[in-house]
């Protein structure tokens, strides 16, 4: 029979406490409470970076977990919506230029020095169809969407995104799909379940709507039309979402619970965020996903980190 030491070329140690930097792999048995433990990939979790300068929710975002961009959204504190845009490098939010027109519940999408900012409430709670486009230091106008709405979901990147879902003036939700070449808004085929609220993952020509309303509702999207697949584990209302098509993380949406998708199916992950807000920014990968603002009002970040690794009692179960 092999022993432990044969395959990890160290013997398993007999110590009082446990190790303070421990090894991945390393197995210990702490003899003051007599259990036999190790160093092992535990799964995704989520852990606390820096807050944003402003609090807000219905923030368009953008970007990667240690690059990602905020822009808009609604602030309870400054009791109105904001121009604001703020940009995150993994450690530290610090203040970016500032939209034309202040709003909320935009479309978001892009990266932090190539976003877009489209439709959305402005300042007077009514609702736009202009956009705007970010090149890391300043917004400019660009081409109007062809349905005003509010409140839905985006993909891609400023010269080819996709933005689809939400609800116009008067309430009405929407399945309308639309894709953007950086300056012009094309009409495409639309989804199959309107609503609001839903988040988004993915590319202009392989993406994934899922949640709103609240729902477990999933599409997928393939460059020309959206198709119903499995629906998630959990119904989500104003989550986040980051990834790609086939390697999508979907979190919060009044809920703390964390999925991945794997390009059929939804699954529970571990990990779970420390509060179940809703409407906020996300950006990010499904193993390095980024999440910030909310509502109620605040300026807190979680960044999601998969594999994680951590101390496991080790049993016979």
């Amino acid at each position: 029979m092999t022993t432990f030491k044969e395959i990890r070329g160290t013997a398993i140690q007999s110590v009082s406490t446990d190790p303070t930097n421990p090894e991945i792999g390393q197995i210990w048995y702490n003899n003051t409470i007599g259990v036999l433990k190790g160093y092992q990939n535990i799964g995704g979790a989520w852990a606390s970076g820096a807050s944003m300068g402003t609090g807000r929710y219905s923030l368009a975002s953008a970007g990667t977990q240690t690059a990602a961009l905020g822009s808009g959204g609604y602030s309870s504190i400054l009791g109105d919506e904001t121009t604001a845009t703020e940009e995150y490098d993994g450690s530290t939010w610090t203040a970016g230029g500032n939209l034309g027109t202040a709003k909320y519940g935009a479309f978001g999408a892009g990266t932090q020095t190539a976003a877009f900012s489209a439709a959305g409430n402005d300042g007077t709670g009514a609702q736009v169809n202009t956009t705007e486009n970010y090149n890391g230091t300043s917004w400019s106008p660009s081409g109007n969407v062809n349905t005003t709405r509010t409140l839905g979901a985006a993909a891609g990147t400023q010269t080819a995104g996709l933005a689809f879902g939400g609800t116009n003036p008067v309430g009405t939700d929407q399945t309308v799909t639309e894709s953007y070449s950086g300056s012009t808004w094309t009409n495409v085929n639309s989804m199959n379940t309107a609503r609001r609220f839903l988040a988004g993952a993915g590319i202009q020509t392989a993406a994934l709507a899922f949640g709103g309303n609240p729902s477990t509702a999933t599409e997928s999207w393939n460059g020309t039309s959206w198709t119903t697949v499995n629906s998630m584990n959990t119904s989500r209302q104003g989550g986040g979402g980051a990834g790609i098509q086939t390697a999508a993380i979907a979190f919060a949406g009044l809920t703390t619970a964390t999925e991945y998708y794997n390009g059929t199916t939804w699954t529970t992950q571990p990990g779970t965020m420390s509060r179940s807000t809703r409407q906020l920014g996300s950006a990010g990968t499904q193993t390095t996903a980024l999440g910030f603002g909310g509502r109620p009002t605040s300026a807190l970040t979680e960044e999601w980190t998969d594999p994680s690794f951590g101390t496991k009692t080790i049993t016979t179960s």
